[in-house]
């Protein structure tokens, strides 16, 4: 008998095509609904049913981490790099993925309230603390600033982006932020 042109169930074979839509999904929708977007709205985003979402994700945040882990991959392959200025594209990153993404905040918050072993803040502490000290250095951020003051500086940008009433506001106040950072020389 033939098929009647609806999707066919391809069973565990479609497994990785599933699991990377539900991430490609989650990604859009993260970023554009926030981190408490409903599930249901990423399955239906996905293509696939909300049984397929949880066997690859059982919980919102094995989401989140799965999305958001790319995210530190890409902070971490900035980190790596010796060069002096590797302290301010990691900081130009996290803000703009910030400003893309504040679910990675929300998600980062919600860990830490849920999953006391969460080791994310941590994880981008040392990616500062690798970078920072070069950048002081070489003149780039002044010799005072540290890993505590830049992660304050990242709270106030996410701070302007989740209460901003105007969205226009948000690029602006956010590059003000930013230069809070920068050396003089530097911000010129």
């Amino acid at each position: 008998m033939p098929s009647s042109g609806g999707r066919v169930n391809r069973g565990p074979a479609a497994a990785s095509e599933n699991r990377q839509a539900i991430l490609d999904a989650a990604r859009r929708l993260f970023t554009a609904r926030g981190y408490h977007v409903p599930l249901s709205a990423v399955a239906k985003e996905a293509g696939v049913g909300q049984g397929v979402l949880y066997r690859h994700f059982p919980t919102r945040l094995d989401l989140a981490f799965a999305v958001f882990e790319e995210n530190f991959a890409q902070l971490e392959a900035i980190a790596a790099d010796p060069d002096a200025g590797a302290f301010g594209r990691l900081w130009d990153r996290m803000v703009r993925l910030t400003v893309e993404s504040a679910a990675f905040v929300e998600m980062a918050v919600d860990a830490r309230r849920s999953l006391p072993d969460y080791g994310g803040a941590e994880r981008l502490h040392a990616l500062i603390e690798r970078t920072l000290p070069r950048a002081r250095a070489a003149g780039v951020v002044g010799p005072a600033i540290t890993v505590e003051d830049v992660l304050l500086a990242h709270r106030m940008i996410y701070g302007v982006i989740a209460t901003a009433v105007d969205p226009a506001d948000v690029e602006p106040a956010v590059r003000r932020a930013q230069q809070l950072l920068r050396t003089p020389r530097e911000a010129t």
